[in-house]
């Protein structure tokens, strides 16, 4: 697996608009080359019997099911409201016309 360079290191840096101090980018370099490097020792695994997945854990739905119930008296809703109009809260405007 091919390493990356410390040129690579400052040309995505200049991408991302980061100004790395030399030994930033010394340290940069090295921790990104590790983990190619660990990536390869993954790639020597065998997989070939393990299925894809997206999860390490089975994962389920765990909210309740949406089951209609009466809402609140507009009353109570409105009580806090600082100002009201017709049944609706009022807000200032946010966007000028």
């Amino acid at each position: 697996m091919s390493q990356i360079s410390r040129e690579q290191v400052q040309h995505v840096a200049n991408l991302a608009r980061l100004t790395l101090t030399p030994e930033e980018e010394d340290r940069m370099t090295r921790n990104l080359n590790d983990i190619l490097q660990f990536f390869q020792q993954l790639n020597q695994l065998d997989t070939d019997d393990v299925p894809p997945t997206s999860h390490v854990l089975e994962i389920a739905n765990v909210m309740r099911d949406d089951v209609p119930r009466p809402s609140w008296p507009l009353e109570d809703v409105l009580k806090n409201a600082p100002d009201e109009d017709n049944g609706m809260f009022r807000v200032p405007a946010v966007i000028e016309e």
